[in-house]
């Protein structure tokens, strides 16, 4: 079985300080149809926390997370 999700829109958000991933990742979510999935790159250590909140306010759905060498890369489905 393949794990690998596909990403519909990818956001590069490596170098942004906190709040603006969270904010770009509001925006690049209503650019792609519900149901598919945006994939986000962001080296904000605070995306750990804020993505989540963000997701549980807004009703999308995290389906993965992957924390790397700095660089954090999160799997959010588009639901509303």
């Amino acid at each position: 079985m393949n794990d690998e999700i596909k990403a519909d829109k990818i956001l590069d958000l490596k170098d942004l300080p906190c709040p603006i991933p969270v904010v770009k990742i509001s925006k690049g979510i209503k650019e792609v149809q519900i149901g598919q999935v945006v994939e986000a790159h962001t080296t904000d250590p605070g995306s750990l926390t804020d993505f989540p909140a963000w997701a549980r306010i807004t009703g999308n759905e995290i389906l993965k997370t992957e924390k790397g060498d700095k660089v954090f890369k999160f799997y959010i489905r588009r639901v509303k």
